[in-house]
Protein backbone atom coordinates (compact mmCIF):
# COMPACT_ATOMS: atom_id res chain seq x y z
CA UNK A 1 0.00 0.00 0.00
CA UNK A 2 1.03 3.60 -0.47
CA UNK A 3 0.91 5.81 2.61
CA UNK A 4 3.17 8.46 4.06
CA UNK A 5 5.38 7.61 7.02
CA UNK A 6 6.24 11.28 7.62
CA UNK A 7 4.96 12.70 10.94
CA UNK A 8 1.19 13.05 11.07
CA UNK A 9 -1.03 14.76 13.62
CA UNK A 10 -4.44 13.95 15.05
CA UNK A 11 -5.97 16.43 17.50
CA UNK A 12 -8.13 15.60 20.50
CA UNK A 13 -10.62 18.48 20.71
CA UNK A 14 -11.42 19.10 24.38
CA UNK A 15 -11.34 22.89 24.60
CA UNK A 16 -8.58 24.04 26.92
CA UNK A 17 -7.58 20.38 27.48
CA UNK A 18 -7.05 19.73 23.76
CA UNK A 19 -3.80 18.10 22.67
CA UNK A 20 -2.09 16.54 19.64
CA UNK A 21 -1.28 12.93 18.87
CA UNK A 22 1.92 12.85 16.80
CA UNK A 23 2.49 9.78 14.60
CA UNK A 24 5.66 9.06 12.65
CA UNK A 25 9.21 7.70 12.66
CA UNK A 26 12.09 9.02 14.77
CA UNK A 27 9.90 11.18 17.03
CA UNK A 28 11.04 9.95 20.44
CA UNK A 29 14.63 11.14 20.06
CA UNK A 30 13.86 14.45 18.33
CA UNK A 31 13.92 17.55 20.54
CA UNK A 32 11.50 19.27 18.12
CA UNK A 33 8.81 16.75 19.09
CA UNK A 34 8.67 18.26 22.57
CA UNK A 35 9.19 21.93 21.63
CA UNK A 36 5.66 22.95 22.64
CA UNK A 37 5.85 21.70 26.22
CA UNK A 38 5.77 24.17 29.13
CA UNK A 39 9.06 25.17 30.74
CA UNK A 40 9.96 23.35 33.94
CA UNK A 41 13.11 22.65 35.91
CA UNK A 42 12.41 18.93 36.38
CA UNK A 43 11.11 16.02 34.34
CA UNK A 44 10.55 12.42 35.41
CA UNK A 45 10.56 9.62 32.81
CA UNK A 46 8.59 6.64 34.09
CA UNK A 47 9.36 3.41 32.25
CA UNK A 48 9.84 -0.29 32.97
CA UNK A 49 12.67 -2.82 32.99
CA UNK A 50 11.90 -3.92 29.41
CA UNK A 51 11.53 -0.53 27.73
CA UNK A 52 13.94 1.69 29.68
CA UNK A 53 17.14 -0.01 28.44
CA UNK A 54 15.94 0.44 24.84
CA UNK A 55 14.64 4.01 24.79
CA UNK A 56 15.08 5.95 28.08
CA UNK A 57 18.48 7.46 27.17
CA UNK A 58 17.19 8.50 23.74
CA UNK A 59 14.22 10.31 25.27
CA UNK A 60 16.41 11.81 27.99
CA UNK A 61 18.76 13.24 25.34
CA UNK A 62 15.85 14.78 23.41
CA UNK A 63 14.62 16.52 26.58
CA UNK A 64 18.03 17.83 27.75
CA UNK A 65 17.62 21.34 26.39
CA UNK A 66 14.16 21.79 27.90
CA UNK A 67 14.62 20.57 31.48
CA UNK A 68 17.46 21.24 33.92
CA UNK A 69 17.11 17.83 35.59
CA UNK A 70 15.67 14.66 34.06
CA UNK A 71 15.16 11.65 36.33
CA UNK A 72 14.34 8.13 35.15
CA UNK A 73 12.24 5.73 37.22
CA UNK A 74 12.24 2.08 36.11
CA UNK A 75 9.28 -0.03 37.24
CA UNK A 76 8.79 -3.80 37.05
CA UNK A 77 7.09 -4.95 33.83
CA UNK A 78 3.67 -6.56 33.58
CA UNK A 79 -0.05 -6.15 34.22
CA UNK A 80 0.37 -7.83 37.60
CA UNK A 81 2.29 -4.69 38.74
CA UNK A 82 -0.51 -2.27 37.85
CA UNK A 83 -1.34 -1.83 41.52
CA UNK A 84 -1.09 0.45 44.56
CA UNK A 85 2.39 -0.76 45.54
CA UNK A 86 3.89 0.09 42.14
CA UNK A 87 1.99 3.39 41.95
CA UNK A 88 3.59 4.34 45.26
CA UNK A 89 7.04 3.95 43.66
CA UNK A 90 6.17 6.86 41.35
CA UNK A 91 5.04 9.04 44.26
CA UNK A 92 8.16 8.04 46.23
CA UNK A 93 10.41 9.13 43.36
CA UNK A 94 8.60 12.44 42.88
CA UNK A 95 8.83 13.30 46.58
CA UNK A 96 12.46 12.20 46.87
CA UNK A 97 13.41 14.35 43.86
CA UNK A 98 11.48 17.36 45.15
CA UNK A 99 9.13 17.47 42.17
CA UNK A 100 6.80 20.47 42.10
CA UNK A 101 3.56 21.39 40.32
CA UNK A 102 5.42 22.22 37.08
CA UNK A 103 7.31 18.93 36.91
CA UNK A 104 6.42 17.04 33.72
CA UNK A 105 6.00 13.26 33.82
CA UNK A 106 6.76 11.19 30.71
CA UNK A 107 5.10 7.78 30.41
CA UNK A 108 7.56 5.72 28.34
CA UNK A 109 6.11 2.25 27.89
CA UNK A 110 2.93 0.33 27.20
CA UNK A 111 -0.54 0.68 28.64
CA UNK A 112 0.42 -0.26 32.20
CA UNK A 113 3.11 2.43 32.40
CA UNK A 114 0.82 4.96 30.71
CA UNK A 115 -2.16 4.29 32.95
CA UNK A 116 -0.12 4.44 36.17
CA UNK A 117 1.93 7.49 35.19
CA UNK A 118 -1.25 9.31 34.21
CA UNK A 119 -2.91 8.41 37.52
CA UNK A 120 0.18 9.59 39.42
CA UNK A 121 0.13 12.86 37.44
CA UNK A 122 -3.57 13.35 38.20
CA UNK A 123 -2.97 12.76 41.92
CA UNK A 124 0.40 14.33 42.77
CA UNK A 125 -0.19 17.82 44.20
CA UNK A 126 -3.71 17.38 42.73
CA UNK A 127 -2.43 17.45 39.17
CA UNK A 128 0.87 17.87 37.29
CA UNK A 129 1.41 17.76 33.51
CA UNK A 130 2.32 14.53 31.75
CA UNK A 131 3.14 13.26 28.27
CA UNK A 132 2.33 9.85 26.80
CA UNK A 133 5.14 8.18 24.85
CA UNK A 134 3.56 4.76 24.14
CA UNK A 135 5.89 1.98 23.01
CA UNK A 136 3.34 -0.77 22.22
CA UNK A 137 0.87 -0.84 19.36
CA UNK A 138 -2.01 -1.29 21.79
CA UNK A 139 -1.00 1.79 23.77
CA UNK A 140 -0.54 3.87 20.60
CA UNK A 141 -4.03 3.12 19.26
CA UNK A 142 -5.96 3.00 22.52
CA UNK A 143 -4.76 3.36 26.10
CA UNK A 144 -2.54 6.43 25.62
CA UNK A 145 -5.38 8.40 23.99
CA UNK A 146 -8.35 9.85 25.83
CA UNK A 147 -7.16 10.46 29.38
CA UNK A 148 -8.22 7.26 31.13
CA UNK A 149 -5.73 6.54 33.91
CA UNK A 150 -5.75 4.08 36.78
CA UNK A 151 -4.74 0.83 38.41
CA UNK A 152 -6.27 -2.61 38.84
CA UNK A 153 -7.86 -4.03 41.99
CA UNK A 154 -7.89 -7.78 42.73
CA UNK A 155 -11.68 -7.68 42.33
CA UNK A 156 -11.82 -5.64 39.11
CA UNK A 157 -9.70 -4.22 36.29
CA UNK A 158 -9.21 -0.43 36.04
CA UNK A 159 -11.71 0.21 38.82
CA UNK A 160 -9.56 2.86 40.55
CA UNK A 161 -8.41 5.87 38.56
CA UNK A 162 -9.17 9.27 37.09
CA UNK A 163 -9.90 11.00 33.80
CA UNK A 164 -6.80 13.12 33.22
CA UNK A 165 -5.60 14.28 29.81
CA UNK A 166 -1.93 14.38 28.74
CA UNK A 167 -0.22 17.38 27.14
CA UNK A 168 0.51 15.32 24.04
CA UNK A 169 0.85 11.74 22.79
CA UNK A 170 3.95 10.75 20.82
CA UNK A 171 3.54 7.61 18.69
CA UNK A 172 7.00 6.79 17.32
CA UNK A 173 6.69 4.07 14.68
CA UNK A 174 10.33 3.05 15.16
CA UNK A 175 9.70 1.63 18.65
CA UNK A 176 7.35 -0.98 17.17
CA UNK A 177 10.28 -2.71 15.46
CA UNK A 178 11.28 -4.24 18.83
CA UNK A 179 7.73 -5.31 19.68
CA UNK A 180 7.31 -9.09 20.15
CA UNK A 181 4.78 -10.83 17.89
CA UNK A 182 2.41 -11.53 20.77
CA UNK A 183 2.34 -7.84 21.77
CA UNK A 184 1.78 -6.85 18.13
CA UNK A 185 -1.24 -9.14 17.92
CA UNK A 186 -2.58 -7.70 21.16
CA UNK A 187 -2.44 -4.24 19.62
CA UNK A 188 -4.21 -5.44 16.47
CA UNK A 189 -7.19 -6.39 18.65
CA UNK A 190 -7.77 -2.75 19.55
CA UNK A 191 -7.34 -1.71 15.90
CA UNK A 192 -9.83 -4.33 14.69
CA UNK A 193 -12.30 -3.10 17.31
CA UNK A 194 -12.77 0.24 15.58
CA UNK A 195 -14.25 -1.35 12.43
CA UNK A 196 -17.38 -3.05 13.85
CA UNK A 197 -18.21 -0.12 16.15
CA UNK A 198 -17.59 2.83 13.82
CA UNK A 199 -16.12 2.25 10.35
CA UNK A 200 -16.70 -0.87 8.25
CA UNK A 201 -14.55 0.57 5.44
CA UNK A 202 -11.67 0.52 7.94
CA UNK A 203 -12.48 -3.12 8.71
CA UNK A 204 -12.26 -3.85 4.95
CA UNK A 205 -8.85 -2.13 4.91
CA UNK A 206 -7.61 -4.14 7.91
CA UNK A 207 -8.64 -7.40 6.24
CA UNK A 208 -6.80 -6.42 3.06
CA UNK A 209 -3.68 -5.19 4.86
CA UNK A 210 -3.41 -7.56 7.82
CA UNK A 211 -0.33 -9.30 6.45
CA UNK A 212 1.41 -5.93 6.07
CA UNK A 213 0.49 -5.04 9.65
CA UNK A 214 1.78 -8.37 10.95
CA UNK A 215 5.01 -7.72 9.03
CA UNK A 216 5.26 -4.29 10.75
CA UNK A 217 5.33 -2.40 7.44
CA UNK A 218 5.66 1.29 8.45
CA UNK A 219 3.13 2.65 5.95
CA UNK A 220 0.48 0.15 7.01
CA UNK A 221 1.11 0.77 10.71
CA UNK A 222 1.02 4.56 10.22
CA UNK A 223 -2.39 4.37 8.53
CA UNK A 224 -3.83 1.94 11.09
CA UNK A 225 -2.62 4.03 14.04
CA UNK A 226 -3.84 7.28 12.52
CA UNK A 227 -7.32 5.98 11.65
CA UNK A 228 -7.69 4.34 15.07
CA UNK A 229 -6.71 7.59 16.78
CA UNK A 230 -9.08 9.60 14.55
CA UNK A 231 -12.02 7.40 15.53
CA UNK A 232 -11.13 7.47 19.22
CA UNK A 233 -10.53 11.24 19.12
CA UNK A 234 -13.98 11.81 17.63
CA UNK A 235 -15.66 9.68 20.29
CA UNK A 236 -13.70 11.18 23.21
CA UNK A 237 -14.40 14.74 22.00
CA UNK A 238 -18.13 13.99 22.23
CA UNK A 239 -18.04 12.10 25.54
CA UNK A 240 -14.83 12.65 27.50
CA UNK A 241 -16.00 11.03 30.75
CA UNK A 242 -17.86 8.04 29.32
CA UNK A 243 -21.38 9.10 30.23
CA UNK A 244 -22.73 7.50 27.06
CA UNK A 245 -21.15 7.26 23.61
CA UNK A 246 -17.57 6.59 24.77
CA UNK A 247 -18.66 3.22 26.17
CA UNK A 248 -18.70 1.82 22.61
CA UNK A 249 -14.89 1.87 22.72
CA UNK A 250 -15.21 -1.01 25.21
CA UNK A 251 -16.46 -3.47 22.59
CA UNK A 252 -15.23 -6.90 23.73
CA UNK A 253 -13.91 -5.52 27.01
CA UNK A 254 -16.63 -6.77 29.37
CA UNK A 255 -15.89 -10.40 28.51
CA UNK A 256 -12.19 -9.61 28.06
CA UNK A 257 -11.75 -8.02 31.48
CA UNK A 258 -13.46 -11.02 33.09
CA UNK A 259 -10.93 -13.30 31.37
CA UNK A 260 -7.99 -11.14 32.50
CA UNK A 261 -9.03 -10.89 36.14
CA UNK A 262 -10.37 -14.46 36.29
CA UNK A 263 -7.11 -16.00 35.07
CA UNK A 264 -4.97 -13.58 37.08
CA UNK A 265 -3.59 -10.35 35.61
CA UNK A 266 -0.86 -11.01 33.08
CA UNK A 267 -1.80 -14.58 32.14
CA UNK A 268 -3.52 -13.25 28.99
CA UNK A 269 -2.49 -9.90 27.54
CA UNK A 270 -5.19 -7.21 27.51
CA UNK A 271 -5.48 -7.38 23.72
CA UNK A 272 -5.87 -11.16 23.85
CA UNK A 273 -8.78 -10.77 26.25
CA UNK A 274 -10.32 -8.09 24.04
CA UNK A 275 -9.90 -10.22 20.90
CA UNK A 276 -11.70 -13.20 22.44
CA UNK A 277 -14.17 -10.82 24.11
CA UNK A 278 -15.12 -9.34 20.73
CA UNK A 279 -15.95 -12.82 19.43
CA UNK A 280 -18.17 -13.39 22.48
CA UNK A 281 -19.84 -9.96 22.18
CA UNK A 282 -20.45 -10.52 18.47
CA UNK A 283 -22.05 -13.88 19.22
CA UNK A 284 -24.27 -12.24 21.84
CA UNK A 285 -25.23 -9.57 19.29
CA UNK A 286 -26.17 -12.34 16.84
CA UNK A 287 -28.22 -14.26 19.44
CA UNK A 288 -30.17 -11.04 20.07
CA UNK A 289 -30.90 -10.74 16.34
CA UNK A 290 -28.79 -7.60 15.81
CA UNK A 291 -26.28 -9.03 13.32
CA UNK A 292 -26.19 -12.17 11.20
CA UNK A 293 -23.98 -15.24 11.45
CA UNK A 294 -21.78 -14.32 8.43
CA UNK A 295 -20.79 -11.09 10.23
CA UNK A 296 -19.79 -13.05 13.35
CA UNK A 297 -17.81 -15.54 11.26
CA UNK A 298 -16.06 -12.75 9.35
CA UNK A 299 -14.98 -10.98 12.54
CA UNK A 300 -13.89 -14.26 14.15
CA UNK A 301 -11.74 -15.17 11.15
CA UNK A 302 -10.02 -11.78 11.19
CA UNK A 303 -9.31 -11.97 14.93
CA UNK A 304 -7.88 -15.46 14.49
CA UNK A 305 -5.74 -14.33 11.52
CA UNK A 306 -4.33 -11.57 13.73
CA UNK A 307 -2.92 -14.25 16.04
CA UNK A 308 -5.50 -13.77 18.79
CA UNK A 309 -7.47 -16.40 20.75
CA UNK A 310 -11.10 -16.95 19.76
CA UNK A 311 -11.87 -19.65 22.36
CA UNK A 312 -12.43 -18.50 25.93
CA UNK A 313 -10.71 -20.13 28.92
CA UNK A 314 -12.48 -22.00 31.71
CA UNK A 315 -12.50 -19.87 34.86
CA UNK A 316 -14.26 -22.40 37.10
CA UNK A 317 -14.51 -26.20 37.02
CA UNK A 318 -17.99 -26.15 38.57
CA UNK A 319 -19.93 -23.07 37.41
CA UNK A 320 -17.84 -21.48 34.68
CA UNK A 321 -20.57 -19.20 33.32
CA UNK A 322 -21.46 -18.15 36.85
CA UNK A 323 -17.83 -17.17 37.48
CA UNK A 324 -17.82 -15.07 34.29
CA UNK A 325 -21.07 -13.37 35.31
CA UNK A 326 -19.77 -12.59 38.81
CA UNK A 327 -16.63 -10.99 37.36
CA UNK A 328 -18.60 -9.03 34.76
CA UNK A 329 -20.85 -7.55 37.44
CA UNK A 330 -17.72 -5.82 38.80
CA UNK A 331 -17.44 -3.75 35.61
CA UNK A 332 -17.61 0.03 35.25
CA UNK A 333 -20.49 -0.29 32.78
CA UNK A 334 -22.67 -2.32 35.18
CA UNK A 335 -25.55 -0.52 36.88
CA UNK A 336 -27.28 -1.81 40.00
CA UNK A 337 -25.70 -5.21 39.41
CA UNK A 338 -27.00 -5.43 35.84
CA UNK A 339 -24.29 -6.25 33.33
CA UNK A 340 -24.31 -4.06 30.23
CA UNK A 341 -22.47 -5.06 27.08
CA UNK A 342 -21.26 -3.13 24.07
CA UNK A 343 -23.13 -4.90 21.27
CA UNK A 344 -23.02 -4.43 17.50
CA UNK A 345 -26.47 -3.12 16.56
CA UNK A 346 -25.54 -3.25 12.88
CA UNK A 347 -22.14 -3.49 11.16
CA UNK A 348 -20.32 -0.24 11.90
CA UNK A 349 -22.54 0.77 14.83
CA UNK A 350 -22.57 -0.20 18.50
CA UNK A 351 -24.58 0.53 21.62
CA UNK A 352 -24.62 -0.34 25.32
CA UNK A 353 -27.27 -2.97 26.07
CA UNK A 354 -28.22 -5.51 28.70
CA UNK A 355 -29.01 -9.09 27.73
CA UNK A 356 -30.93 -12.01 29.27
CA UNK A 357 -28.68 -14.04 31.54
CA UNK A 358 -29.61 -17.28 29.77
CA UNK A 359 -28.28 -15.92 26.47
CA UNK A 360 -25.06 -14.70 28.10
CA UNK A 361 -24.56 -18.12 29.70
CA UNK A 362 -25.12 -19.79 26.32
CA UNK A 363 -22.48 -17.59 24.69
CA UNK A 364 -19.97 -18.32 27.47
CA UNK A 365 -20.67 -22.06 27.33
CA UNK A 366 -20.31 -22.05 23.55
CA UNK A 367 -17.05 -20.09 23.55
CA UNK A 368 -15.52 -22.19 26.32
CA UNK A 369 -16.60 -25.56 24.88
Amino acid sequence: MQASTSPQRVDIDLGERSYPILIGPSLLGDAATFAGLPAASTALIVSNVTVAPLYAKRLQAALQGRFKTIHVLTLPDGEVYKDWATLQLIFDAMLQHGCDRKTVLFALGGGVVGDMTGFAAASYMRGVPFVQVPTTLLAQVDSSVGGKTGINHPLGKNMIGAFYQPLQVVCDLDVLTTLPARELSAGLAEIIKYGPIADMAFLDWIEANLDALLAKEPAALAHAIRRSCEIKASVVAQDERESGLRAILNFGHTFGHAIESGLGYGEWLHGEGVGCGMVMAAQLSQRLGLVDQPFVERLTRLIQRAGLPVRAPLLSPTDNAGRYLALMRVDKKSEAGEIRFVLITEPGKAALRSAPEALVRAVIDGCCA
